[in-house]
C-alpha cells in the first residue's frame, strides 16, 4: 500500500481520537495535514504539538454544520488532494425518548455535515482542475439496528447512501468517493459511552465476534487504504472493518403459542 508523499489532506473531527489517528498515519506517509474541528485553542494546540511535525500539520476551526464556513475553510487549503469527513456526534436515548433536538443535532452534524464537506471539497477540486479523493466515515450500524442510537444509526445509513450518490455523479470528473464503516472503537464517543453507560457496555461485551474492540489506529489504516494506490480503482465503496460486529443477529424474542 503506497500513499504518495506531499498530499494536501484535510480531516474534520481532527482533534478527536480517530481524527488524530488518521492524521498521524497520513503524516507518516509525508502528507501535509490540516485538522478541522471546533476544539478550544488550547486543545487544538496540544494536539498539533503532539505530532512533533512543525510545518506539516496545522489546525483551523471549522464547524461542519455551517456550509459557508466549510466552503471558505476548505478553499483556503491548497493543495487539497484528500478530504476525510470524520466529524460526528452521538446521543443515546430509547426511541420513544428521543427529543427533536437530539434527532436534529445528530442529523445536522453527522449527515448534513458530510454533505457540506463533500460538496465543497468536490467543487474546489473541480475548480482547481485537480480531482482528488473524499472519504466519509460511516459505521457498522449503517445496516443494522442498535439499541438506543436510532438517530445516529439513521445518519450513518444516510452517509452510506450519500457516498454512493456522490461517487456516481463525481466519477466522470475523476473524483473518488468512498467511506469507512468502523465497528465499536475504544476511542472518542464509544469510549465515553462504555465508561458512562452500563447498558451500552453490557451490549458491547458480546457484540464483536473477534472478541476485542477496535482501535483508532485500525480505523486510520482503513482510511489509509482508500487514500493509497490500493484504492485507486475504488469509488462508491464502503469499507466495512468492524471485527464482525455486523454479523451478530439480535436474539429472537420468545413467542408464546396460542395454547399457552
Amino acid at each position: 500500500m503506497n500513499i504518495p508523499a506531499g498530499l494536501g489532506v484535510a480531516v474534520t473531527g481532527g482533534v478527536g481520537d480517530i481524527g488524530r489517528a488518521i492524521a498521524a498515519l497520513l503524516l507518516d506517509c509525508g502528507a501535509q495535514v490540516t485538522l478541522l474541528d471546533i476544539a478550544t485553542d488550547d486543545q487544538a494546540a496540544a494536539v498539533v504539538d503532539s505530532f512533533g511535525a512543525p510545518g506539516k500539520v496545522c489546525y483551523r476551526r471549522m464547524d461542519v454544520r455551517d456550509p459557508d464556513a466549510v466552503a471558505a475553510t476548505l478553499a483556503s487549503i491548497d493543495p487539497l488532494d484528500v478530504v476525510v469527513s470524520n466529524a460526528a456526534i452521538v446521543e443515546s436515548a430509547p426511541f420513544l425518548e428521543i427529543t427533536p433536538k437530539q434527532w436534529n443535532s445528530q442529523l445536522e452534524s453527522n449527515l448534513t455535515g458530510c454533505f457540506n464537506v463533500g460538496q465543497s471539497a468536490a467543487r474546489i477540486m473541480l475548480d482547481r482542475g485537480k480531482p482528488g479523493r473524499i472519504v466519509l466515515t460511516s459505521s457498522f450500524i449503517q445496516e443494522m439496528p442498535w439499541p438506543e442510537v436510532a438517530a445516529y444509526s439513521v445518519t450513518k445509513a444516510g452517509v452510506r447512501m450519500l457516498t454512493r450518490c456522490m461517487a456516481a455523479e463525481l466519477a466522470e470528473h475523476g473524483i473518488l468517493v468512498n467511506a469507512v464503516a468502523p465497528g465499536i472503537v475504544y476511542a472518542g464517543m464509544a469510549k465515553r459511552q462504555l465508561e458512562t453507560e452500563p447498558q451500552y457496555a453490557a451490549r458491547v461485551a458480546t457484540a464483536v465476534p473477534l472478541g476485542r474492540l477496535q482501535t483508532a489506529e485500525q480505523v486510520a489504516r482503513s482510511v489509509g487504504v482508500l487514500c493509497s494506490d490500493a484504492g485507486d480503482y475504488m469509488t462508491g465503496s464502503v469499507l466495512l472493518a468492524d471485527g464482525g460486529a455486523s454479523l451478530r443477529v439480535p436474539q429472537a424474542a420468545t413467542v408464546a403459542s396460542e395454547d399457552s
